[in-house]
This record gives C-alpha cells, sequence and structure tokens, in this order.
C-alpha cells in the first residue's frame, strides 16, 4: 500500500499552526524531565482548563454531573483527567492513556562518596538502555528530598545557562583497547555509570575534603544533609532544551520523547474536549519503563479505585456491577511510540510493515516480542472502527510492527488495560534512537496524532 507524506497535505497556514503546536511541545519537554514536573505541569494547565481535584469533589459532599471535569494526583507522579459525558458510565468510556516516565540514571539511596581527590555519585539506571551512550555528556540533576520532618526540597541543577553540569566520563580512545573489544552491553558496566560532581577539597579537612565540599554546598544552597539522600528521588538526565532538528526544522530531538511525545497530546487532545457523550478519560501514568509496577504504574489499582469515586458520585448508589461494566465497555487508545524506520540500521525493520517518519500516526496491532508474546493484539473490529475516525476527520496514519520478526520486541501498557475486557490498541509517534538520551520525532507525527487523539475520544 502506498503511503503518504503527512507534510504534503499541508497548507501555509496549517504548517504555521503545527510548527506553533510543536513549539509549545518542545518547551513541555525542555521543562519537564520528570514524572513529578509532568504532573505538576499539567496539573496547573488542567486547572486552567476548569478541571478540579476529584479529592476536593469527594470531600466536598457534592455530586457530579454530565459535563464536569475533574483530575486524580496519585503519589505526585500519576495523573488522571476526566471529562463526565451525557451517557452512563456502564456504555463505556473512551480512554488516552500514555505514560510520563523516560529511561534514566537514577541516584542510589548511599550514593555520595570520594575517589582520588573527586567526588561522584554513585547511579542505577532505570529503564532499557545503552549504557554507553549516558557517557561523556552534560546532565542534569533533577528531583525531591524529602526532610525527616516532611519538609520537601525541589532539587533542579543544570538547566539553567549559569549553572554548572554534571556527567560520567569515558575511557579516553588512546587507552581504551579492550574496553573496544567489548560487546556493546558490555563497554561500560552499570555499575560503572557514577556522575562526577565536584574536584575542591574543603579547606582544612583532612579526611574525604573534596566530599565535605559538596556536602557543603547542599548545605548551603538546599539545607540538605548527606543521610537525606535516603529519602531523596533524585534523576540524572541529559542537560538543555529539546531543539529543532533537521535544516528545515522538520523534525524535534531531547530527551525524554517516549513517551511524552504521545503523553502531551494525550493531555492536550482531553483539554479540547466539549460535551462528550461517552465519558472521557486521560492516563498519564508512571513506571512504564520498568514494567508498569509499584503505586504509580498501571498495574496498580489507582485508576479502578478513581472509576468507582466517579460512580458513586455520579449515581445514587454505588454498584461494584456498574463499575465492571463500565471498564468492559470501553474503548483505549494506548499512547506510545513506535520504532521509526531508519534507513541506516533497515536489516533492522521489515519495511512494508514499519512507521515511516512523517506518514502521520502510528498503530500498532500488537508490540510484545518473538510471537508476539506480551502483547494485547488489538480485534479486528476495533481497527476497522479507528479506520472511520481516522480517514472521516482527514488523519493521516499508518501501521507497522516493532521491528522484524524475531530481532526483538516491547511493550506498552495496553495488555494491562485490555485485561479489564475492553478494546485498546496502540497508537503513537514514530521514534528514531528511541531509549538514547536524546531521540527524534517529525514534527508532522505529533500533529497527526492530537488530531487523532481529538477524533478518537468525540467518536470513539
Amino acid at each position: 500500500m502506498k503511503r503518504k507524506n503527512a507534510w504534503e497535505k499541508y497548507n501555509e497556514n496549517e504548517r504555521k499552526e503545527i510548527f506553533r503546536f510543536c513549539e509549545d511541545y518542545r518547551k513541555f519537554i525542555s521543562e519537564c524531565k520528570t514524572e513529578r514536573e509532568c504532573v505538576e505541569a499539567l496539573t496547573a494547565k488542567a486547572e486552567a482548563n476548569g478541571y478540579r481535584n476529584l479529592n476536593d469533589v469527594i470531600t466536598s459532599g457534592e455530586k457530579l454531573q454530565a459535563g464536569d471535569k475533574v483530575y486524580a494526583v496519585n503519589m505526585k507522579k500519576m495523573l488522571a483527567l476526566f471529562q463526565i459525558g451525557t451517557e452512563a458510565f456502564e456504555n463505556g468510556m473512551n480512554i488516552l492513556g500514555g505514560h510520563i516516565d523516560s529511561p534514566r540514571l537514577d541516584l542510589k539511596q548511599n550514593p555520595l562518596y570520594e575517589s582520588d581527590s573527586l567526588a561522584l555519585l554513585e547511579t542505577h539506571y532505570y529503564g532499557g538502555v545503552k549504557k554507553y551512550q549516558w557517557v561523556a555528556r552534560p546532565m542534569a540533576l533533577h528531583g525531591i528530598v524529602v526532610k525527616k520532618d516532611g519538609t520537601s526540597i525541589n532539587v533542579s541543577i543544570g538547566e539553567k545557562d549559569d549553572e554548572p553540569v554534571v556527567g560520567v566520563s569515558d575511557l579516553l580512545i588512546h587507552l581504551a583497547a579492550k574496553q573496544m573489544d567489548k560487546k556493546g552491553a558490555r563497554v561500560v558496566e552499570g555499575e560503572d555509570l557514577n556522575i562526577l560532581i565536584g574536584s575542591i577539597p574543603l579547606e582544612g579537612e583532612e579526611t574525604e575534603p573534596v566530599k565535605a565540599n559538596i556536602l557543603k554546598i547542599l548545605k548551603e544552597k538546599y539545607d540538605m544533609e548527606e543521610a537525606d539522600f535516603q529519602s531523596a528521588e533524585l534523576e540524572a538526565v541529559p542537560a538543555g532544551s529539546a531543539r529543532d532538528y533537521g535544516l528545515d526544522s522538520s523534525m524535534i530531538i531531547g530527551y525524554g520523547q517516549d513517551d511524552r511525545v504521545c503523553s502531551y497530546p494525550s493531555a492536550e487532545a482531553m483539554f479540547a474536549i466539549k460535551d462528550p457523550a461517552r465519558t472521557c478519560v486521560c492516563l498519564l501514568v508512571d513506571k512504564e519503563e520498568i514494567g508498569s509496577v509499584g503505586a504509580t504504574g498501571m498495574r496498580a489499582h489507582y485508576f479502578e479505585n478513581a472509576m468507582a469515586e466517579l460512580i458513586a458520585l455520579t449515581t445514587p448508589a454505588y454498584s461494584e456491577l456498574t463499575l465492571r461494566r463500565a471498564l468492559r465497555a470501553c474503548r483505549m487508545l494506548s499512547c506510545d511510540v513506535s520504532a521509526g524506520f531508519d534507513p541506516l540500521y533497515a536489516s533492522a525493520f521489515e519495511k512494508k510493515n514499519a512507521a515511516l517518519m512523517g506518514h502521520g500516526v502510528c498503530y500498532n496491532k500488537f508490540t510484545g516480542s518473538r510471537g508476539k508474546s506480551g502483547s494485547n493484539d488489538a480485534n479486528a473490529e476495533f481497527i476497522g472502527r479507528l479506520r472511520k475516525i481516522m480517514d472521516d476527520n482527514n488523519v493521516t496514519w499508518q501501521t507497522a510492527e516493532l521491528g522484524r520478526v524475531d530481532v526483538g520486541g516491547g511493550g506498552t501498557i495496553a495488555y494491562i488495560c485490555a485485561l479489564y475486557g475492553m478494546e485498546v490498541i496502540d497508537s503513537g509517534v514514530p521514534v528514531l534512537s528511541m531509549h538514547a538520551p536524546q531521540e527524534i520525532i517529525n514534527k508532522a507525527d505529533l500533529f497527526e496524532a492530537v488530531k487523532a487523539y481529538r477524533a478518537f475520544m468525540i467518536e470513539g
């Protein structure tokens, strides 16, 4: 089948709209590099769009009705947006679900040490990474420190022009003969991804004076003691802003686009909805990169619990059967990225079934690996419905697999939501260099994604 490049259909005004939308997105991913930062920014935007905190509604004892908009935050790392529709919950909901966590280097709980007049921080990498990609690059520290008295300290070091950056050093090529003989997975070991943060000794300190000086700086800047690392969530991420990419500025390169390039348009699509028939939901979750585990991952029951609260707030009497029927009748787009076809690595793809950059939003009927292991594998009836919605709304879209059979694989939150019996398919933006510190997306694909998500929420 011949697939058109989306750029071919845009007129001058549409191109201006694309570049405006993508500039807002570029600023978002430049400023929001952690789950907490994403939740905080999108919660503020939700409130500006008329959303109220679900907990406040519950506390007030008031009822919800069609047209009402609420949000729920789970541990400051998971956000759910709801707009109540005119139809009964038992008829199901339209759901957009993405994740806001990304691969990175997490500081260990006891990270700080000194070695040979240098101060370093030990890390544990998060998510699937090629470890050698994370050395010899400027990094910033983002996160939160919680002291014993409950005081929270927000940390962001390395993003402003007048702030220092940190990073992991690499072995010079002149001495790297043995290193270069190693397999890619072992060129840099996980335990060696330690961050260099200082070299000036504290005057008058004889035992670990460089470490002592770092602790002095942390005390002065953040009122932070070494023991406070134990109750901290600090992430090392690539420093600096996302940038336009390509001489035609048709693409964006930046950190964390898997999966914020789908989560951002999901939230924007949600904000654009007015008076839906079916209740509309946007789920932005944590921990997808490590299996959707934990209290803020999709495997947790937070979404189900929030739905139970909504039913209790919109019906005369809560019914567990209503909840089960509502979840079963849902239709969902699992909004996660797909692998963009890269001509430099063509042998990893089967081109006829690969996502081409600039050819629109991508639908993956299944992900998983080997014989579709671990995949959702959406049903044909749902895909047929989506084909009509996309074509009726002039959305440029394509279908794809993640790569050639038996080459590798991947997963999303789709199979977890499918456990409720709802219809789910993966839908997202193709990405080059996925999981690298800097990933590349095409602006046309991002724009077609937000169009697709809006259309689905209204007509899905």
